[in-house]
């Protein structure tokens, strides 16, 4: 896969790699067996690679992204995901959307970022 990031190459990376695997896959629902399912490998090969005892090929981390709705970026620890509970719950709220929905919500977003900061409301005593 030419232009991917590297994957790690220490102890320490492999270890990272999978925690993050393994919590993408926890926050996601799945089990275990659905992802060996899912990556055609058994069940043990996923929990091996969950504890960083069996690296992860670009192909399978392609994969791995694609099943968990995460960048592949992330699980190199060179993006970061929000645990901001906010951005969480709007996570879930737009998967059940459409995609002209998920759209519009995305113009939405970049919209408030270009628009500036919120005003800040008024106190009870600046209220006319």
């Amino acid at each position: 896969m030419t232009g991917d990031p590297p994957l790690p190459d220490s102890e320490s990376g492999w270890r990272a790699l999978g925690e993050r695997l393994r919590t993408a896959r926890e926050y996601i629902g799945y089990s275990q067996a659905e992802v060996a399912r899912a990556l055609d490998v058994p069940r043990p090969a996923v929990t091996n690679m969950e504890s960083g005892r069996r690296k992860v090929s670009g192909l399978e981390l392609a994969a791995l992204a694609r099943l968990y709705h995460r960048p592949y970026e992330y699980f190199l620890g060179e993006t970061a995901h929000p645990d901001d509970p906010t951005v969480q719950a709007l996570f879930r709220a737009a998967r059940v959307l459409s995609e002209q929905d998920r759209q519009q919500v995305v113009q939405f977003a970049e919209f408030l970022r270009s628009a500036g900061r919120a005003p800040e409301p008024k106190s009870e005593d600046e209220q006319p």
